[in-house]
């Protein structure tokens, strides 16, 4: 294995995810940086505290981008396996991509860690016993701001849903829906759009056409900033209230306040919690001096936990071996990080770890260019996991 091992990053650096992969990616360079010089959020957590890379061995790495497209990730996938032999994958942004990868490390026993994806099904029906999740799933988003939801708008309303026609869209929107109409709210109609698509018109139109008084925004990354400003054009937003359950690391950049003000959501991470977790302040101000002017949003969190994570296993069993790493990461052990103590669940590999519910700032009440929201509140993970047996998950064997 030489004094180096190798870790093969997929980001989608371009396409309709691009500046969640980008963001992504810096959170991945930041992680291995601190790994191979035992610096930042590394250095806090006490199996890597005082050592400089991991298990006596520098982490090299290469980063693939996978344009959003799950062809192109398997193939990026299958080609670090092939030419670098990788100890560990890692990324992704779309669940289609993820899901896809996901089987391809069952197939040549490789571990894959999650990036991004918010469908349910990475931990549920498509679960992997190579394969790790960190981000809050469907369930969990739809189940933590449900009754946030009803609490501000009241119960008996009516619902439009875009939901972008794949794994992610159709199982987000199935677990709103799931979430509010037992508690009195309608679905009026759910407007599914193929991904990705710049034009949106015909499907705006329908949602324009009905009697829904909340406009619900499944769509995701430049799709989302599209979809929105075009419902902004048709009237929807002047009769209906936007939420945007799970909000893209720039889609506020892209819209700005004066749309996303009082705007209901969720985020993986969101930077304001560095006054709430000390190793989310060493972790933010890392960043920010690895990448001066940018602050770091939630896809770079979750890149770097799930790098995080994945270390603190590997120098528990003292291997790269992914059978004991596997095996030593389905016990729960805990490990605090920038969200407090987070832990995955034995039977289906989802991480438990809370549920930030945050609503858009007015421009007058942001602090700074990047301030576009209050935390409304940090929902503990074990409140809002779906049950076990609910999930689908039927885990593979090791072998």
């Amino acid at each position: 294995m030489g004094s180096s091992v190798f870790v093969g990053l997929l980001c989608p650096i371009t396409g309709s995810y691009g500046a969640d992969g980008t963001d992504l990616e810096h959170g991945y360079e930041l992680a291995i940086e601190d790994l191979n010089n035992g610096t930042g959020v590394m250095s806090h957590i006490p199996s890597l505290r005082g050592k400089k890379g991991l298990l006596g061995k520098s982490i090299t790495y290469k980063v693939g981008d996978t344009q959003t497209k799950p062809d192109l990730a398997v193939q990026l996938a299958t080609n670090f396996i092939t030419e670098n032999k990788p100890v560990m994958i890692t990324g992704g942004v779309s669940s289609a991509e993820d899901i896809a990868v996901e089987k391809l490390s069952a197939q040549q026993k490789v571990l894959y860690m999650i990036g991004a994806s918010g469908s349910n099904d990475p931990t549920g029906i498509d679960c992997q016993r190579y394969t790790f999740r960190s981000q809050l799933d469907a369930y969990m988003v739809a189940k933590c701001m449900g009754p946030y939801l009803v609490k501000a708008y009241g119960k008996n309303r009516k619902m439009a849903f875009l939901t972008p026609d794949y794994s992610y869209g159709h199982s987000l929107t199935g677990s709103m829906r799931a979430e509010l109409e037992p508690l009195g709210w309608k679905t009026a109609i759910n407007v599914v759009a193929p991904f990705p698509i710049t034009d949106y018109s015909s499907y705006l139109t329908n949602i324009a056409n009905t009697d829904a008084d909340v406009f619900i925004n499944i769509e995701f990354g430049n799709d989302g900033i599209t979809s929105t400003k075009q419902a902004v054009q048709f009237g929807i937003l002047k009769k209906m209230k936007l939420v945007i359950p799970n909000i893209s690391t720039y889609l506020p950049d892209g819209l700005g306040p004066e749309i996303m003000q009082g705007v209901y959501g969720t985020q993986d991470w969101y930077y304001t919690l560095a006054d709430r977790f000390p190793l989310s302040k060493v972790f933010l101000e890392s960043f920010k001096k690895k990448f001066p002017g940018i602050i770091p949003r939630w896809t770079a969190h979750q890149a770097y936990a799930q790098t995080a994570m994945w270390a603190d296993a590997v120098a528990h069993v003292k291997t790269f071996d992914n059978i004991p790493v596997i095996k030593y990461l389905e016990k729960g052990n805990k490990v605090n990080l920038m969200l407090g103590e987070v832990w995955y669940r034995g039977g289906d590999h989802q991480m438990v770890r809370p549920c930030p519910v945050l609503i858009g700032k007015s421009a007058s009440m942001m602090k700074n260019k990047d301030d576009f929201f209050n935390i409304v509140a940090l929902v503990p993970g074990e409140q809002v996991m779906q049950p076990l047996n609910e999930t689908g998950c039927k885990m593979p064997p090791y072998t």
